[in-house]
């Protein structure tokens, strides 16, 4: 049966994650978070004192990319992959607010895109992929068979994030969300590289108003057009 490439971006909080998985799932396809792949590099940097609020030592993390070894690993019990860095399990360490605080800082440094880029288009050579970020439509994957761009409200946005850390347990103010939100925009859309923009093909989704149930038939549909 005929595979194709699946590419979404979007800001932030848009459940590009949740939609790609379930497409995955029921595509029997594979599945890369490629936010998870800066969000390991952004903890890496965190680690080792190469980024924090008010500095960045930018040299410092081109110079560590060679030591930064990430993979994705299947995790049955879950039914998903989970983010290893250097062989260790770092999927619940690069899901906190202070990552998200960094890994756009991290994102924006042209050696660590070039890097994962890389690593993304050998992950979907194949075809059947899924892949969910802020430049496949655009750099990884620009000739991918369908294109996506969701998009919703700040406050939309920050509301889903503010009760997925809730419910996770970590203590954090819908203001300061809301402003972490806001701040990832201004910073995904204005880099110097790769900045996010929609693609001219890409077919734009606002998810404010609509379920995932809603959404995942809707984007279903589009690629049965396209199979």
């Amino acid at each position: 049966m005929k595979k194709i490439t699946i590419a979404i971006d979007g800001f932030s909080s848009t459940g590009k994650s949740t939609l790609a998985k379930q497409l995955a799932a029921a595509l029997g396809y594979v599945y890369v978070d490629t936010g998870a792949m800066y969000r390991a590099v952004a903890y890496y940097a965190m680690q080792h004192d190469l980024v924090s609020e008010t500095h960045l030592d930018k040299a410092g993390l081109i110079s560590q990319l060679p030591n930064i070894n990430l993979r994705f690993q299947l995790n049955s019990d879950l039914g998903f992959a989970e983010m290893y860095l250097n062989n260790e399990n770092i999927e619940a360490q690069i899901r906190t607010i202070e990552v998200s605080r960094m890994v756009s800082k991290v994102a924006e440094i042209s050696e660590v895109r070039a890097k994962l880029v890389e690593q993304q288009q050998e992950m979907g050579k194949d075809k059947g992929i899924v892949m969910d970020g802020r430049d496949i439509c655009t750099v990884v994957f620009p000739d991918a068979e369908l294109k996506l761009f969701m998009t919703a409200s700040s406050k939309t946005r920050a509301q889903r994030r503010f009760d997925e850390l809730v419910e996770k347990g970590q203590h954090v103010t819908f203001e300061e969300v809301l402003h972490n939100v806001e701040e990832r925009d201004y910073i995904d859309t204005h880099r110097e590289d790769s900045p996010l923009v929609k693609a001219d093909d890409a077919i734009e989704i606002d998810n404010s108003t609509l379920s995932k149930k809603e959404q995942f038939e809707l984007v279903l549909n589009l690629v049965k057009e396209r199979l």
